[in-house]
């Protein structure tokens, strides 16, 4: 299958390509012989009912420093593009939400990946909360009475921003810490959103599991362990990724959430368990497909593009 893909991405030249999964997935459309097109979000635009972008073709190469090849921008429609891979990382801001919306006008004539409405209606760490019964106990407020009495019912608790990512504004704060008031005043000013509570799960010592999923199906996992002098374990801040295997519990929480990943056309999902509890569900841009196949998993971007191309095969058939 010859297909033209479009990539929504933060700009090429600002990632690391040892771990970047847009990268890996650019990598492999390329081995297929995919005509590649790169733009970031700037460069999207809406005119009366078509989305536009200035793009520009892209060619990859796995050379660190010397990784891609841009050629002269041109004007393109969407429409004109047999998938669109919608990848910026976030924060999953009002500019995020609007690319969706733009999104939503060429979908599912072209397809993005992943579906651009339930991204933008499955946020993280809300969607997450649709499955209570696999969660930590959690909160989700902007009431400092509420947060007080979520710690003296569970002692140690994690707080962070609702629409954060990679680890920053996650604070561990125990049962004795005095700062909670002083916390909660900064987040007051900082976000206007609600912020989340959760009950502190100790085995993040051992490790937050990320699995990745395609069409709701586990396909490979990577442990990612905390610097011994911080609660996180997100690689941005420190975190330090070991292989791993997916136990009989996570593979039930797999088998719950998957159909609600597929019936939503979210191809590839990124999971976070600790201790057997799920903590979020990445449908933004999951990363982690170079570590699992760097420590002799499966080769991810390669079972993501048969997912993509039996969606086209399904579509057109």
């Amino acid at each position: 299958m010859s297909l033209a893909v479009a990539i929504q991405m933060d700009h090429i030249s600002t990632i690391n390509i040892a771990g970047d999964t847009t990268f890996a997935l650019a990598l492999e459309a390329q081995r297929r012989g995919f005509e590649l097109w790169h733009y970031t979000p700037a460069d999207l635009s809406q005119r009366g009912n078509q989305a536009l972008a200035r793009m520009q073709k892209l060619s990859v190469r796995d050379v660190k420093g010397d990784h891609f090849t841009l050629e002269e921008p041109v004007r393109r429609n969407l429409r004109e593009m047999d998938v669109v891979l919608l990848r910026q990382d976030p924060p999953f801001d009002m500019n995020y939400i609007t690319t969706t919306h733009i999104l939503d006008l060429v979908h599912p004539d072209t397809l993005v990946v992943n579906d651009p409405t339930w991204v933008r209606n499955c946020p993280e760490k809300l969607f997450v909360t649709q499955f209570p019964d696999l969660m930590p106990e959690t909160l989700i407020t902007r009431d400092p009475s509420e947060v007080d009495a979520f710690r003296r019912e569970y002692g140690d608790i994690i707080i962070k921003p609702l629409y954060g990512n990679g680890g920053a504004g996650i604070f561990h704060m125990q049962e004795a810490d005095r700062n909670l008031a002083s916390l909660l005043e900064m987040f007051m000013q900082m976000f206007r959103e609600p912020f989340i509570v959760q009950r502190y799960l100790k085995e993040v010592r051992g490790g937050d599991k990320r699995i990745l999923l395609i069409e709701g199906e586990p396909v490979g996992a990577i442990n990612r362990v905390p610097a011994e002098h911080d609660s996180r374990s997100n690689m941005h801040v420190g975190g330090r990724a070991e292989p791993t295997k997916i136990t009989d519990r996570e593979r039930e929480i797999c088998a719950r959430i998957g159909p609600a990943l597929r019936e939503r056309g979210q191809i590839l999902v990124g999971i976070d368990v600790i201790g057997g509890y799920l903590t979020e569900i990445n449908v933004t841009s999951p990363t982690g497909v170079r570590e699992v196949k760097r420590f002799g998993g499966a080769d991810i971007a390669s079972l993501f593009w048969d997912a993509v191309e039996a969606r086209l095969a399904t579509r057109k058939g």
